[in-house]
């Protein structure tokens, strides 16, 4: 006799017991938690673009790309954001985390080693977990670990006869922290990996024209070197999907091995030509960018100010740490009560129970003052008890 339904009732017992039980809810208030940077989700540019369309493409792409899902503003987008971070080429997915689970499980199998950041995000970890290479971590940030580790690889393996990847995001999205990129390069150089890069976080808010971080920190010529690159759609761009760049071999490749493209209904055929529009924005949101930078700046100024405690980050991306779930369940609470939408973040995501504080470019310097005044009185109130964990 099954008991699985005791076994699940068990599990989610176990869950809210630890204060990281997880509901489906939709919230009102000032955005301080989406993904949203550059404010494209409700830019009313976008949305006359989106009426103006509306008209000319069916609800959905009715089948996989390489059935009948394909469409020509899917290539003439590939080809234009190609060409917009200085690739070969580009192919379209339904969304990130496909991006990045399909592409590592094409390029590894069990006779590779995957070097991967510790913090890399999900889809990467199930992408090596998938593949079945040999998953070796290595510990945030630390490129003097990721070379002992290679090192000791190249003991193991002097005939180089398992592959080498290494994966990294280009901008931790629970941290808000980044790689050395040039001394990535120097050890790929050195070591002949293949390397990795997801500019999902980066994408529209760094470099210039919003190209990236990678665009912001090495030279083209060090970029070129980079074998794949992912970025997505569903963060500056205010959309949906995922775009992996890379050779046009490496494209021709995917196309015909990765199986989350192959046997996936290709995203609508509306968001190509919307993502085009999106990028022609992104690329003269200067001002923009500028403006979310500066406010980062003050934000992080007035939260150390009044002290609390925050990750070195170095983006727009600000993580508040907190002591357990059970407070970071308090503040979230408090804030949503208060108008201010942001989450808290528990273990597993994260190690450290935290807010993440994820600016855009819609928020004002007051806006930015109401979130610290917020968070000022919800600490007085915590430390009195008036704060409900219900």
């Amino acid at each position: 006799m099954s008991h699985h339904w005791e076994e699940i009732k068990e599990k989610i017992d176990s869950i809210k017991e630890k204060q990281l039980f997880r509901e489906t809810k939709t919230y009102q208030g000032i955005d301080f938690c989406s993904n949203d940077y550059m404010g494209l989700a409700t830019n009313a540019r976008m949305l006359e673009c989106y009426r103006s369309l509306t008209d000319l493409y069916p609800f959905g792409s009715t089948a996989s790309r390489l059935v009948r899902g394909n469409y020509d503003s899917m290539n003439m987008f590939e080809t234009e954001f190609a060409n917009f971070v200085n690739g070969e080429a580009a192919l379209l997915v339904a969304n990130g985390f496909v991006a990045n689970f399909g592409l590592i499980d094409s390029i590894a199998a069990s006779n590779c080693y995957v070097f991967t950041d510790r913090l890399n995000h999900a889809s990467i970890l199930d992408g090596i977990r998938i593949s079945g290479a040999k998953k070796k971590y290595y510990n945030h940030l630390d490129l003097q670990h990721l070379q002992r580790l290679l090192d000791k690889a190249n003991a193991e393996d002097p005939d180089q006869k398992y592959k080498r990847i290494v994966v990294t995001e280009s901008l931790f999205s629970m941290d808000g922290d980044s790689p050395n990129f040039p001394k990535l390069l120097t050890l790929k150089k050195q070591y002949g990996f293949v390397l990795v890069v997801d500019e999902a976080h980066a994408l529209g808010v760094y470099g210039n024209e919003g190209k990236g971080i990678l665009f912001r920190d090495l030279s083209l010529e060090d970029i070129q070197l980079i074998d794949y690159r992912v970025y997505t759609l569903g963060k500056s761009f205010g959309l949906e999907g995922g775009i992996i760049v890379t050779k046009q071999l490496g494209r021709d490749h995917l196309v015909n091995v990765m199986r989350p493209f192959i046997f996936s209904t290709a995203p609508l055929p509306i968001i190509s030509k919307l993502a085009m529009y999106a990028l022609h924005l992104l690329r003269s949101m200067e001002s923009e960018r500028f403006h979310l930078l500066e406010l980062t700046r003050e934000l992080k100024q007035s939260l150390v100010t009044n002290g609390f405690a925050i990750t070195s980050t170095e983006s727009h991306i600000i993580p508040l740490l907190l002591h357990s779930e059970a407070e970071a369940m308090a503040y979230g609470k408090r804030l949503q009560e208060m108008g201010l939408d942001v989450r808290a973040i528990r273990p597993p995501t994260v190690p450290t129970p935290r807010l993440r504080i994820s600016l855009n470019a819609k928020l004002t310097r007051e806006d930015i003052n109401s979130l610290v005044s917020a968070l000022v009185q919800i600490r007085n109130e915590y430390g009195s008890g008036s704060v409900s964990f219900a």
